[in-house]
Order: structure tokens, then C-alpha cells, then sequence
């Protein structure tokens, strides 16, 4: 066994030392001892070495390494890569570490709770909790910090010991830990700290890390404080308060209840809106959420104001103001009016009703384009017909993007008004206008369009001549089939790859398909890639033979539409086809087979699919995550499973999303895995709370067992469900035999905010067999009062 080499330049005699350390290395057990004498040697470069070799050593090093951590205290670069080996090791080093939990001198306690925190050991829990109050300062904050990286949920009462205890060394790491837990029973304590001006600032930043509604009142009241620096570290605290509460219930209302309740008294809003002076851009957006939440006249004022500052506050404040609905509309519209293009571009998303209409379209002659292509969107959100006359010169524009905005809300519109400027900016306009008049036309396909189209087909601009077509495509009166198959046998192959193209969005007719077989023999490469595409898309399985030929194109766009085609097309050539360009040494080819074989479904074709989960090229393998997921058999479960931990985000996501998606609750359970090894839950939560078949009872399940980490997940997901199953789920759950789950129901239901659910926590807070379920009930019922 050798370990890799450190990456940094190396002198002549340390390249030496690392020479020597992958020989011990290799030696396995034998060169556990050597390895150790060589972890407090003065080149941080060959300790490193020392410490990978260590850990991959695994269990033949764990003792020697736990034995060395207890014996040789003389070095601290000793005692520091001792500890590095046994974070990193690839044993299970629980039960030797905590047996040095156990040693009467307190350093060593201290570095094995180190240890013990760093790797996540949910099993040391209950001992990190107990050294929360050892005698010496060092060992309780090493355990508190470790409780902070293994989670603190478990462990609650100590930290509030530790808090509560005056100790300003225990109660300053224990503030931290304590909030980010999440637990009810953190309010109370980390509220009193508000009061002692050593804690103040610290544990109002708790308070909002722990996404509890009972925190609100609490940092609300620090709004009153004369300090400037205070009211911006509770405004920060309570906008982190309604991220938290999202995240873990999907909604924010009941934090801005509570924050409009609260704030009724004088002038708290406006020590909301003072912290904003001192506050850097960050705090300034975070800020303006909470003031988006509180409302009033005042806090308009002050959020219009800030659309013109720098732009992730003014974003923000937008967004705010957005969430103010219609009593922000006369302030919105009044400065849209009056301001410059900048405030404009943030005001126009903001615009609603009828009543908007005519100042947006002022915006419409904005110089700046990207203000003209946000006025047409939102006219198109308003529809209000009238507005039609005003769109249609930006078909004009110089702009691309405004162009397609004012086509877009003009398609929104619709009507006999648009139709007749449609068919008038078709004959008379611009080049310009006259493409996208044809694309209106061919959008709603009126009769009184075809003759435009037929006549479109002779217009000396050849993009004209192409917008034409493709409106022959969409029209359903008779004669345009005529007209559009006689295009596909245009002299000018541009013309006749258009045609082709605009053919596979026609009507099934006998015409078409021996236009498009034609045009598989075309000299122009593009013509017979546009004939593969549409001859696929009208999935005509007779033609399955001559497309499989195209399979040796000389032009690889031709062999890759090709391939695309023939996932469309049913039947044995079609798939024995896509096998046969799925082993290709092409990429490109090869993904597009993938693609077609998952698109066709055939069983036989799936471990085809499945070997592509193992390629090394990233493309290829998010390929075969997508067309393995809509096959049921029961190897593609753990296929996407592994796939979920794949090292590129992209596919990791994939997988994940299409686990999601999964019926079942053997899916549940192995969304519930993958959350338990994450260390990024957020999107595995999102996909846990997906509503699917088997969803509910896999995470009922899943309750059943789990510990004060999981459970709160677990109950999160059904609250974000939003389904009376769900709401059900979590009734049951606070009648199931274990206490995390009960705890974790409880909290939960309170946050729902039902009458069903407030008396079945009222009811557990009083009669719950277990102590901390009905303080738990008792503290997060409180929240409500």
C-alpha cells in the first residue's frame, strides 16, 4: 500500500522521508510502528504522508495510534497529526477513542472529543454530553464544539446547562450549538442571554439560526434597544429566522404573522429600517426581507427608496415590495413612472391588473432594450388587449430580445385586433417585421392567413421566405400541404432543409412522408438531417429501414438525427438499430442512442443503459441516469442510488431528482439513506418531500426508528408535503412508541398551526409517558400564546 504523494515541492532528503513512509506503508501492520515514530517529524510535507498512510491503514493503526495520543505527549506536531489520523482513518476508531474519554487527564479527553466531533460519531452523543460539564474548561468546550459537528439536537439539555451555567468559556461555543439545533428548548435559555450585553449580539444570531416562531418576539423586542448595531443584528437574526423556517416547513407565513403581531409597537419598523445605515450589502438584502414581511406605509417608502442602491439590495427590496402586493401598487407604479431605466428594470417584474397597462407601455420607449423587453413581458402577464398597438413596433426593434418579448406578450394577447395587425405587418412592414408578423400568424394559424403564407413563399428575403413555411406547417386549410411539399423540392437547399423541417410539424399525409423519404437522399446534408428529424417525429415505423441507413451518413449531424429519429419510431429495426449505435465509438452518436433506448422502453435494452452509469465521461453518464429512470425493474433503484452519489453534481442531482419521482417506499427509504449520509441535506429533503405513492407510509417508517437527528427531517418533509395525508402522518407520529419522533411530531405540528394539531400537542404536553416530549410540547405551544 503506498499513499499519495504530497503535491508541494519536496527537498532531497524529505523525498527521502516520504520514500521511506510508503515502504512502512506498504509493509502494512508490521510498519505501524516505524509510521509512528515518523509523526513528529519536522517537514509538515512528510507528516502529512505519515498521516494518509496511518488512516489507510485503517484497523491495524488505531491502537498504536490511540496509544501513542495517550504516551507521547512531548511533541505538539506529534499530538496534532495523531489526532489528523485518526479523524482520517478508515477504521472505526469509536470504541478506542472513547475509551480516552475515560482518562483522568483532561488534554487527552479534550483531543479525543476532538476526534470524536470531527468525525461525526452520532454514537459518542450522549458521552460529549455528558463532558459538556467536566471540570475542566477545555474538555467542555471541546465537547460542546464536538456536539456542534455530530449535532446537538440529542444532547439539548446538556447544552442548556452549559449556556445557563455562567461560565463565559462554556457558554460561548454552547450559544452556537444550541441555536443551530433547532430544538424549542432553545428559546428560553438563549433568550435570557439577550440581557447580559457579553451574550447579547451572539445569541440573537442564535435565536435566528433556530427557525423557531418563538424566537420572534424575542429579537423584536432588541428592536427597541437605542443601539443601531443591536436593532441590525436582530433584523439580520429574523431575516436567517424565516430562511431557516422555509427550508424546513416550505413557508414563511407564520414567521411574518408573528413579526406583524409583534411589531405593533411605536416604532419598532422603523429601528428596522435605521439598522439598514450600518449594515454591509448582505445584511442590507437580508434586511430587506424582514421588511417585506412587516408592512405599513412606512416600510414602502423606505424599500422604494432602496431601489436604488447598489443591486443585490435593490433585488432584494424589489422582491419585498413584490411580497406587499397590491398596497405596494400605487408606489410601484408611481415609480415606474419617474424613475430611470435601472429602477424600471427592477419595478417591472413588480406590475399587475389592468390599471398598470398604460405606464408600462411608456416603458416601451426606453433606450435601454433590456427595459423594453421586461415592458413587454409584463404587458403580456397584464394582457390587456388594448396594448397590442403599442407592442407591435418592437417587432421592429433592433434588439433580438425585444423582439421576442413584444411577440411573446403579443401571443399572450391575442383577438381579432392582433390578427388584423398581424396580417397588415405581414404584407407591409420591415423584413424584420414581416418574420415576426408570419410567426404570430403561424402561432394562432387563423384561415385568413394562408394566403400571406403562400404569398410569403416569393418574398425576396429568404428569412421571410422560411417563416413562410414553417406557417404553411401550422395552417390546416386545404392547400397548404400542396404548397409546402412543393417547397421541399426548391432549388436552394437552405429552402429545402426549412421545408423538411417545417414537414415533421405538418399533418400525417402520404404526401409529407414521401417528401421527407426523398429527402433522406438529398445531396445537402442538412436537408436529410431535417428529413431524419421529422420522419421521427411523425413516427412512421415504415420508415425505420431507410433512416437506419442514414446510421453511415457521411455528415455525423445526419447519423446523430438519425439515431434520434429512430427513438420516435416503434418496432424490432428501430431498436436493434440503437443498440448498434449505442456500442459506436461516437459520442455524440452514443448519448443520442442512450437517449432513444430510454425513450423506447424495451427491457432488454436496459443493460445497455445501466453500463452507461459506469462511463467515465460525465455527459454520458447524466445520459444514462435520465433514460434508465422511467424503467421499473428492480435493478434501476440502487443503479440511481449510486448514482446519487456520484462526484459530479450534475448527475448526483439527476439521480436524486429521479429517486424522487419514484413510487414506492423502497424509493422513501432510499431517499432517507441518502439524507442520513449527506452533509448537504437541502436537496434531499426538497425530493423526500415529494408527494408519491408510498411516501408517507416510507417516512412513517422511517420515524419509527429514527434518532433526534433524523426525525425533525423526517417530520419537515411531511409538513412541506402540504397534504391532509401528510397532516395525518404527522398525527400518527406523536403516538409512535419512540420519543424523537414524538418530539420532532410535536414541534412540527405546532409549526402547521391547525386546531387538530394544536390539541394533539396540548394533549401530549400534558399526558406524554416521556418528560422531554411533553416539555417540548409544553415550550413550542407557548410560541402560540
Amino acid at each position: 500500500m503506498t499513499s499519495r504523494r504530497p503535491p508541494l515541492a519536496l527537498s532531497e532528503p524529505e523525498r527521502q522521508r516520504v520514500e521511506q513512509v510508503d515502504r512502512l506503508a506498504a509493509s502494512g501492520s508490521p510498519g505501524v510502528p516505524g509510521l509512528i515514530e515518523m509523526l513528529a517529524d519536522p517537514s509538515w510535507s512528510v507528516r502529512r504522508a505519515v498521516v494518509a498512510s496511518l488512516a489507510a491503514l485503517g484497523g491495524a493503526a488505531v491502537q498504536a495510534l490511540c496509544d501513542c495520543l495517550g504516551a507521547r505527549r512531548d511533541s505538539e506536531a506529534r499530538i496534532a497529526a495523531t489526532v489528523d489520523a485518526l479523524v482520517a482513518s478508515l477504521a472505526d476508531v469509536d470504541g478506542p477513542v472513547l475509551a480516552l474519554t475515560r482518562d483522568p487527564r483532561a488534554a487527552i479527553v479534550a483531543d479525543a472529543a476532538q476526534i470524536l466531533g470531527r468525525r461525526g460519531s452520532t454514537g459518542a452523543v450522549s458521552r460529549l454530553a455528558e463532558l459538556t460539564s467536566h471540570d475542566d474548561d477545555n474538555v467542555a468546550v471541546a465537547a460542546i464544539e464536538a456536539l456542534g459537528r455530530v449535532g446537538g439536537r440529542a444532547a439539548v439539555d446538556s447544552l442548556v446547562g452549559a449556556v445557563t451555567s455562567g461560565n463565559f468559556f462554556r457558554v460561548f461555543p454552547a450559544i452556537d450549538v444550541l441555536g443551530r439545533s433547532g430544538d424549542p428548548r432553545a428559546i428560553g435559555p438563549l433568550s435570557s442571554l439577550l440581557d447580559d450585553p457579553r451574550y447579547l449580539l451572539e445569541a440573537a444570531r442564535a435565536l435566528g439560526r433556530t427557525g423557531s416562531r418563538s424566537a420572534v418576539a424575542p429579537l423584536v423586542r432588541l428592536l427597541g434597544r437605542p443601539s443601531d448595531a443591536v436593532a441590525r443584528v436582530a433584523a439580520v437574526a429574523l431575516a436567517e429566522l424565516r430562511e431557516r423556517y422555509r427550508e424546513r416547513y416550505g413557508t414563511v407565513e407564520p414567521i411574518d404573522e408573528a413579526l406583524r403581531s409583534a411589531v405593533l409597537a411605536p416604532g419598532a419598523a422603523r429601528r428596522v429600517s435605521h439598522s439598514l445605515a450600518g449594515a454591509d450589502p448582505g445584511e442590507q438584502a437580508m434586511i430587506c426581507s424582514v421588511l417585506g414581511a412587516i408592512g405599513g406605509e412606512d416600510v414602502l417608502l423606505d424599500l422604494t427608496h432602496l431601489l436604488d442602491a447598489e443591486p443585490q439590495v435593490a433585488s432584494a427590496a424589489a422582491d419585498a415590495l413584490c411580497r406587499l402586493s397590491r398596497s405596494a401598487d400605487a408606489r410601484v407604479l408611481a415609480a415606474l413612472r419617474d424613475g430611470d431605466s435601472a429602477r424600471r428594470l427592477l419595478l417591472l417584474p413588480l406590475v399587475r391588473g389592468a390599471a398598470a397597462a398604460v405606464v408600462v407601455e411608456a416603458c416601451l420607449a426606453d433606450l435601454d432594450p433590456e427595459v423594453r423587453a421586461a415592458a413587454s413581458d409584463a404587458l403580456g402577464r397584464i394582457a390587456e388587449p388594448r396594448s397590442a398597438r403599442a407592442l407591435f413596433p418592437l417587432l421592429d426593434d433592433p434588439n433580438p430580445r425585444v423582439v421576442h418579448a413584444a411577440m411573446t406578450a403579443i401571443q399572450c394577447l391575442g383577438g381579432a385586433e392582433v390578427e388584423a395587425l398581424a396580417l397588415s405587418a405581414a404584407r407591409e412592414g420591415t423584413p424584420a417585421m414581416r418574420r415576426s408578423a408570419l410567426r404570430i400568424l403561424a402561432y394562432f394559424a387563423p384561415p385568413s392567413a394562408l394566403p400571406i403564407f403562400i404569398e410569403g413563399l416569393r418574398d425576396p428575403d429568404l428569412r421571410v421566405r422560411e417563416r413562410a413555411i414553417h406557417g404553411l406547417a401550422s395552417c390546416a386549410e386545404p392547400g397548404a400541404i400542396e404548397a409546402l411539399v412543393s417547397v421541399a423540392a426548391d432549388p436552394s437547399g437552405r429552402v429545402r432543409a426549412v421545408a423538411m423541417r417545417a414537414l415533421g410539424q405538418a399533418q400525417r399525409d402520404a404526401r409529407v412522408i414521401e417528401a421527407l423519404l426523398a429527402g433522406l437522399r438529398d445531396e445537402d446534408a442538412w436537408v436529410r438531417y431535417y428529413a431524419c428529424q421529422s420522419l421521427g417525429k411523425l413516427g412512421w415505423e415504415a420508415a425505420a429501414g431507410a433512416i437506419a441507413e442514414r446510421l453511415r451518413d457521411e455528415s455525423g449531424q445526419v447519423r446523430v438525427a438519425a439515431v434520434e429519429a429512430l427513438s420516435g419510431i416503434k418496432g424490432d429495426l428501430a431498436l436493434a438499430a440503437l443498440e448498434a449505435a449505442a456500442r459506436e465509438s461516437d459520442t455524440d452518436m452514443r448519448r443520442s442512442a442512450l437517449i432513444g433506448l430510454g425513450i423506447a422502453g424495451r427491457e432488454e435494452s436496459l443493460p445497455t443503459l445501466l453500463g452507461a452509469l459506469s462511463s467515465p465521461d460525465v455527459a454520458t453518464r447524466l445520459v444514462g441516469v435520465s433514460a434508465v429512470s422511467g424503467f421499473s425493474s428492480p435493478e434501476v433503484l440502487p443503479a440511481l442510488v449510486r448514482a446519487a452519489g456520484d462526484v459530479d453534481e450534475s448527475v448526483s442531482a439527476a439521480a436524486t431528482s429521479f429517486i424522487a419521482g419514484r413510487p414506492g417506499v423502497e424509493a422513501t427509504r432510499s431517499l432517507i439513506a441518502l439524507l442520513v449520509a449527506s452533509r448537504a441535506p437541502a436537496p434531499l429533503l426538497v425530493a423526500l418531500a415529494t408527494p408519491m405513492p408510498g411516501r408517507i407510509d416510507g417516512i412513517l417508517e422511517a420515524l419509527a426508528t429514527a434518532d433526534d437527528e433524523l426525525a425533525p427531517l423526517l417530520t419537515s418533509a411531511l409538513a412541506r408535503m402540504r397534504l391532509p395525508e401528510a397532516h395525518a402522518a404527522l398525527l400518527e407520529a406523536l403516538r409512535l412508541p419512540r420519543a424523537p419522533a414524538r418530539k420532532a411530531a410535536a414541534t412540527t405540528l405546532a409549526a402547521v398551526a391547525t386546531r387538530e394539531a394544536f390539541a394533539a400537542v396540548e394533549l401530549a404536553s400534558r399526558t406524554d409517558p416521556d418528560p422531554e416530549v411533553r416539555r417540548v410540547s409544553a415550550s413550542v405551544l407557548s410560541q402560540w400564546a
